[in-house]
């Protein structure tokens, strides 16, 4: 038996005046989805805990059978364990952005978290000054990809209220620069990076190519490391993560599933959707498991562009779960879960707590429903309170 887990970031909306009352989900032309709520069962899940921060960290690891009731410690420790990355007993782990602070008008404004989605390539010239100007014994800056980079920071503030930045964008920031809690000393080393920022020649580049300049560092999701019992030790299982963020490569390092690199694979609507197929077909061949994500919705969610989250939406459907499915069936028995992780509303550009529309799907039992991928359906399904235990009904079978 094959398993393919396969998670689009951000799907889940609300109904949109702009659509009719429908959501994206709802709209979009998702025949692939489609086709496995008919077959399945479909209903939604809270992939969110109570007294957990909405993010792909704790949805993904709800998604991966994990509760983060239990096993999550922070954002961040997650993405070191994918840069390979060996955190100590007193190492806090930072996710440390690139963005755009725009400092007119007398406040600074979160500008562009993503810095423009820099690239990577770009990116690590940045880090690698960044940490040759501010990095030292016990402080450590580390390149991943796009706007998205590691500071390992020993004895650091793990109780700073720090703010993801996609929470704040176009909004005041002067809050965080300036508060208490812990935040001071967040605030001073992001004060520290500007200088060595704006006189980089990278971002002059940037600047003449029209391009966001990428002039501070933004820190948050920090944790100290996680400990997982694998999917080997759990099911006797084996597998791949494929994934253009670090976040979701370190929670399939943690689970014991191997992360491949696919060249190509940014995180957005320009992603190797070809090269994300194809290794997880591989992967499958291989093993028992692939958890293939797409982040594409999810950031055009935060930037507000409901145009190309249905875009988003639409190529994960066409060019991930159709081809996915088709080289599934020609490999025996297998089983699907296909879920969003969160909620990531238009309307808020933000993530979002409610509970969101998840389907198994198993080759030897289709079922015939009428339903489709979408909230509304799935709220007439078959809730699954708890998401950490999809995965068990996923492979013990439903």
């Amino acid at each position: 038996m094959k398993y393919l887990i396969l998670v689009g970031d951000g799907m889940g909306d609300l109904p949109l005046a702009e659509l009719d009352g429908r959501t994206p989900l709802q709209a979009a032309a998702t025949p692939n989805m489609d086709r496995l709520a008919r077959e399945g069962v479909l209903g939604l899940t809270q992939t969110i805990p109570p007294g957990k921060e909405p993010g792909s960290d704790t949805a993904n690891m709800s998604l991966l059978g994990y509760d983060p009731a239990v096993y999550h410690t922070g954002r961040s420790p997650i993405e070191a364990a994918s840069m390979g990355v060996e955190l100590g007993p007193e190492d806090i782990a930072f996710r440390c952005n690139l963005v755009t602070l725009d400092h007119s008008a007398g406040q600074t404004v979160m500008a562009e978290y993503a810095a423009g989605h820099i690239d990577s390539e770009t990116a690590a010239r940045l880090i690698e000054s960044l940490d040759q100007g501010l990095g030292r014994a016990g402080l450590r800056f580390y390149p991943g990809v796009s706007y998205r980079h590691l500071l390992v920071w020993k004895g650091g503030p793990l109780g700073a209220a720090t703010v993801p930045p996609h929470d704040r964008s176009g909004q005041s920031v002067d809050d965080v620069l300036n508060g208490g809690g812990g935040l001071e000393l967040v605030a001073e080393l992001t004060r520290r990076s500007w200088p060595l920022l704006q006189a980089h020649p990278a971002n002059a580049q940037r600047v003449a190519q029209g391009n966001p300049p990428a002039n501070s560092i933004w820190l948050w999701g920090q944790g100290t490391k996680p400990s997982f019992t694998t999917y080997q030790d759990r099911f006797g299982l084996g597998g791949v993560a494929i994934s253009a963020v670090d976040l979701i490569k370190g929670l399939g390092v943690l689970a014991g599933l191997d992360p491949v690199e696919v060249e190509g694979a940014t995180g957005w609507l320009d992603t190797n959707y070809a090269g994300k197929v194809a290794a997880a077909l591989k992967g499958l061949e291989q093993g028992q498991v692939a958890y293939v994500h797409v982040e594409a919705p999810d950031e055009a969610s935060h930037g507000g562009d409901l145009k190309l989250k249905m875009q988003a939406i639409e190529d994960f459907d066409r060019n991930a779960v159709g081809p996915l499915m088709q080289g599934l069936a020609e490999m025996g028995p297998h089983r699907v879960l296909l879920a969003t992780d969160h909620f990531t509303p238009i309307s808020t550009r933000t993530h979002g707590t409610q509970a969101v529309p998840y389907v198994l799907w198993d080759s030897q039992n289709p079922r015939q429903g009428e339903a489709g991928y979408n909230e509304a359906d799935a709220a007439q399904g078959t809730p699954e309170p708890q998401a950490h235990l999809l995965v068990e009904r996923l492979v013990e079978g439903f």
